[in-house]
C-alpha cells in the first residue's frame, strides 16, 4: 500500500513525501563507516544509486569497480529519451575560460578525455561499439575576450596541447568554415565527441555484465527515519532498501527535493539539430571537421558509420518538468538555424534537417556541480548540477563521486567546492538587481544563453 502526501506526513513528521519524477531508489538504517557500507541485511545492497544517465551510471560503474553492491533505479532506462544525456552526442573539449569553476572543470575535462579514450577501447573490444571521437574544437569570436585569453591562460599552465590560429590558417585547414568578421582563433586538437545515449546504454551494460542490477521502477514515496532514510516506496507500494543512496537524478533533482534544491536549481531546455550534409561531400564529417564554437552556438561533424548528420546546438527554453515537457523546438529556433548556417556553414543553409531533438539539464545557483551529502540525511547523497558539462567530465565525475561515498580520500578543496549550494536564485537576483536595476519589464535571460556544448 502507498501512502498519500498527508497520511505519509502524519506517519513520519516530517520532510519526506518526495514525488520522485524519473526514478527510484532504496533505503537503510545503518549510516555507513569508513570503506565500503554495509547492507541492513544480507542480500541487499551497499548503495543505490537513482539515476541511470551519464552522471548515474558512471557512479554506480565505479562503485561496483571498489567493491560495492550496487542497485540502480531509474523511471525510465538508460540513455532515455526524456534524459539529459539521451541524444546521439556531445561534445567533450577543456575550454571553460568563461566558468568561475573553470580550471577545476579544466583539470577533469582533460582527464575525462583520456579516460573516454580507454572507455572507447575497452567498449570495442568487448561490446563492438565504439563511443568516442577525436575532433579537434576550434572557439572562433570577433575579437580576443576573456573567454578565450582566460581558457589559454589556462591551457598553458597545465600543458594541456592548444594552438592559436591566424584566420587564414583556419581557412586552410577547414575550407566549409565561413570565417567573416572573426579575428581570435584557438584550437583544441584533443578535443572530442561522445555517442551519449550509446554511451549511457554501454555503461549501463557493463555495469550488468559485472553482475550489478539495473531496476526500471519509479519510486514516490521516501520514507524517513532519524536522520536518515529507511526506504523508499516505489508507485506500486513496493520497498527497495539499502545502505546508501546517491540521488544522480538530473534534471528530476529540483523536483525530488523541492524544499532543498526548488530555488537553487533550474531545469532548462536546451535544442539541438542535425542536418543533412551534400551527399560525398566528406568534409562536415568526422574526421575531417573539427567542433566548433560561435557565440550562442556550438556543433560538430557528422558522425561515423550512422550520420545522423551535421550537429548543431542553437537555442532553447525555459525551465520546465522532464517528466511532461514537449520536446519541440520551436519554429523561431530553426529560424535561428537556417540564419547561423547561411553566415557560416552556407553550403548547409538549405539542406534537410534529419533530426530535431530537446533536452532538459541543470543549472545551479552556485554555476558548479553539486556532489554533497544531503543536509538532513547522512545516507543519502546529491550527485548533479551539471550546468550542461557534466556529461563529458562523466568518467571522472563518476568515479570522484563514488570515492565520497565510500570514505576514500579525495581533494577537501573539491568537497568545499561542491556543496549545496546556501543561496538562491531569488536572493541572487535581488543582489544583482540592487546592483544594476534593470529596466521597466524585463526579464531574466533565459539559461539557454550559456555556450553549451
Amino acid at each position: 500500500m502507498t501512502l498519500d502526501r498527508r497520511d505519509f506526513l502524519k506517519a513520519a513528521g516530517a520532510q519526506t513525501g518526495l514525488l520522485l519524477a524519473g526514478t527510484g531508489s532504496l533505503g537503510v538504517t545503518i549510516q555507513p563507516s569508513t570503506g565500503v557500507a554495509p547492507a541492513v541485511q544480507k542480500g541487499l545492497p551497499d548503495v543505490v544509486v537513482i539515476g541511470a544517465g551519464a552522471i548515474g551510471g558512471w557512479t554506480a560503474l565505479h562503485l561496483q569497480s571498489m567493491g560495492a553492491k550496487v542497485l540502480v533505479v531509474d523511471a525510465y532506462g538508460a540513455g532515455n529519451s526524456r534524459s539529459t544525456s539521451g541524444d546521439v552526442t556531445r561534445g567533450v573539449r577543456t575550454s571553460y575560460g568563461d566558468r568561475p569553476n573553470g580550471e577545476q572543470w579544466m583539470l577533469w575535462a582533460n582527464e575525462a578525455i583520456q579516460k573516454w579514450k580507454q572507455w572507447d577501447e575497452i567498449f570495442w573490444k568487448e561490446m563492438g561499439a565504439h563511443i568516442y571521437f577525436t575532433t579537434g574544437d576550434l572557439i572562433t569570436r570577433a575579437a580576443w575576450e576573456p573567454f578565450l585569453t582566460q581558457t589559454r591562460d589556462w591551457w598553458v599552465k597545465n600543458k594541456i596541447v592548444h594552438e592559436t590560429l591566424t584566420v587564414d590558417e583556419a581557412r586552410y585547414r577547414w575550407p566549409v568554415f565561413d570565417l567573416a568578421g572573426i579575428n581570435a582563433i584557438i584550437y583544441e586538437p584533443q578535443a572530442g565527441v561522445v555517442r551519449a545515449r550509446r554511451s549511457c546504454e554501454l555503461v549501463a551494460a557493463m555495469f550488468q555484465k559485472r553482475g550489478g542490477t539495473l531496476r526500471i521502477d519509479r519510486v514516490s514515496t521516501l520514507m524517513r527515519g532519524t536522520g536518515k532514510i529507511d526506504e523508499l516506496l516505489t508507485a506500486d507500494g513496493d520497498s527497495i532498501r539499502g545502505g546508501q543512496y546517491v540521488f544522480a537524478c538530473g534534471p528530476w533533482l529540483p523536483k525530488v527535493f523541492a524544499n532543498l534544491l526548488g530555488d537553487r536549481m533550474r531545469s532548462p531546455m536546451g535544442n539541438v539539430f542535425y542536418m543533412a550534409t551534400p551527399i560525398g561531400d566528406k568534409r562536415f564529417q568526422a574526421p575531417d571537421m573539427p567542433s566548433h564554437n560561435f557565440p550562442g552556438v556550438t556543433g560538430w561533424a557528422a558522425l561515423p558509420v550512422d550520420n545522423h548528420g551535421f550537429r548543431t546546438r542553437i537555442g532553447g527554453g525555459q525551465a520546465g518538468d522532464p517528466d511532461t515537457s514537449e520536446r519541440m523546438v520551436g519554429a523561431p529556433n530553426v529560424a535561428r538555424l537556417r540564419t547561423f548556417l547561411a553566415e557560416r556553414f552556407p553550403l548547409l543553409k538549405d539542406m534537410p534537417i534529419n533530426e530535431q531533438r530537446a533536452c532538459h539539464y541543470e543549472s545551479t545557483v552556485s554555476r558548479n556541480f553539486i556532489i554533497d551529502r544531503h543536509p538532513d540525511f547522512s545516507n543519502v547523497w546529491i550527485a548533479g548540477g551539471g550546468n550542461a558539462e557534466a556529461f563529458k567530465q562523466g568518467p571522472v565525475f563518476g568515479e570522484y563521486v563514488a570515492r565520497r561515498v565510500l570514505n576514500k580520500p579525495t581533494d577537501p578543496a573539491l568537497a568545499e567546492a561542491f556543496k549545496v549550494p546556501t543561496t538562491t536564485y531569488e536572493e541572487e537576483d535581488a543582489k544583482a538587481a540592487a546592483a544594476a536595476p534593470p529596466p521597466p519589464g524585463a526579464r531574466r535571460p533565459p539559461e539557454e544563453a550559456q555556450d553549451l556544448q
